[in-house]
């Protein structure tokens, strides 16, 4: 029954929980919704800020947040309070795990009429993200925001290079040899490297690199069957492109993911090829800071992202009172997203987008249509945000990435990984 939590391979110990205790506390009716959810540092402080003003707006309405470890321990306790009978009203849920938790009945369905009563509507998200959230035809999760894999650079350096257009953003970036050659020029700009790019420590950065440029060429790897489907050609494609960007002079293809980060923010690289959770980090390094969406190199504009999302922990007995007043609460932080987006995070609920004050961010503004353009972990029980599969795929494609592995050999061993990860018994069969 533990599905996903536990069967792929999240048996690691419960540590590092905190609760954020009676944020209002509820009306005399009893309407106190208990949330779980996995956002501390900023992050979670933007969502507090978010709950008052819900708490607010909606007299007798409370909000009783819970911070549990991000990862395996926050997964794990999930998927045990489901099935133990002890799960909260409303938790956040990554879309990409939501393959390993509907279908073996650790969650509830939202009710789509009661979410339309409070403003709600599937016209009101982007459409990857609205049908990532199905299952077997329902509604099993409430996209909050969409967190995709972006292109970030130096205004200054990208200027010294040549690169920017007339209005002063980043000329657009179309084939992989433009690409490469703006690489070079901004490595040329800044004595040192021209993209920032690192794949060690979050070894999830060379699986984002990967299924953004194999979604541009092939669409998305098939993990329906007893092997995966997989355009080997494209894949091997996306391989070669990796390690020709990681020559030491482009891209250093040694460094790791704190390394790349600290390398952009010290201006000794033009560009960065990371998630929009850093944009925070970013601007607090004081350069001229610019976005766009992951570039479209291989033609269609594809691109890596994940979703945050509300979803209702199984509960054996519904109290429909507490019910009604959990579908209020994620209406009401749905619209207090612009908070959220002050991260950097896009909002799903797209008239957010529309409020003058979304107008005002930059460079959020600039890279806002990839949440319409997002590819998502491929579905399957075992993938997902933290997965073992995230890990497993991207050791192999590390390998090919670094020259370590030819191409061909990298892409044997990522579908040697999947396949075996395939064989596994699905715990819901």
């Amino acid at each position: 029954m533990l599905r996903g939590g536990l069967a792929a391979g999240l048996l690691a110990p419960l540590a590092g929980c905190g609760s954020v205790a009676d944020l209002g506390g509820g009306g005399p009716d009893g309407t106190t919704v208990r949330f779980w959810n996995l956002f501390s540092g900023a992050d979670g402080a933007k969502l507090s800020t978010m709950i008052d003003a819900v708490q607010q707006e909606v007299p007798g309405l409370g909000i009783d947040a819970t911070v549990l470890a991000w990862g395996s321990p926050y997964y794990t306790k999930l998927a045990m309070s489901s099935a133990g009978g002890r799960a909260p009203e409303m938790a956040v849920l990554h879309l990409s795990r939501l393959a390993g938790y509907a279908p073996g009945g650790l969650l509830d369905p939202w009710d789509l009429d009661l979410l339309a009563e409070f403003g709600v509507t599937e016209q009101d998200f982007p459409a990857a993200a609205w049908q990532r959230a199905q299952h077997d035809g329902q509604l099993y999760a409430v996209p909050m925001d969409t967190h995709p894999f972006i292109l970030f650079y130096n205004r200054d350096v990208a200027g010294r290079a040549g690169l920017l257009g007339p209005d002063g953003e980043l000329l657009p970036l179309t084939s992989p040899e433009a690409f490469l050659d703006a690489g070079r020029a901004m490595a040329a700009a800044t004595g040192a490297t021209g993209v920032a790019y690192g794949y060690q420590v979050d070894t999830g950065q060379a699986l984002r690199l990967f299924l953004s440029f194999y979604g541009q060429l092939a669409g998305e790897l098939d993990l329906s069957g007893d092997t995966v489907g997989i355009d080997r050609a494209a894949a091997e494609e996306v391989v070669d492109f990796a390690h020709r960007m990681l020559d030491g002079e482009i891209a250093d293809p040694t460094a790791s993911y704190p390394a790349a980060l600290s390398t952009f923010n010290a201006g000794r690289a033009g560009m960065i090829l990371s998630g929009e959770w850093e944009l925070p980090g970013f601007q607090e390094a004081g350069f001229p800071l610019g976005a766009t969406p992951f570039p479209a190199l291989f033609g269609r504009p594809r691109g890596y992202a994940d979703s945050h999302s509300f979803v209702l922990p199984h509960q054996d007995v519904v109290d429909e009172d507490r019910r009604r007043a959990t579908h209020r609460a994620a209406a009401g932080l749905l619209k207090q997203t612009l908070t959220w987006a002050r991260a950097g995070h896009i909002p799903a609920y797209k008239p957010v987008l529309q409020e003058p004050g979304y107008a005002e961010l930059e460079p959020q503004t600039s890279y806002a249509s990839a949440a319409e353009t997002a590819v998502y972990d491929p579905a399957a029980w075992f993938t997902g945000a933290g997965s073992t599969f995230q890990d497993q795929v991207s050791q192999a494609l590390i390998r090919g990435f670094s020259g370590a592995a030819s191409p061909r050999a990298a892409v044997d061993d990522v579908v040697e990984r999947i396949d075996a990860m395939l064989r596994i018994p699905d715990p819901e069969a």
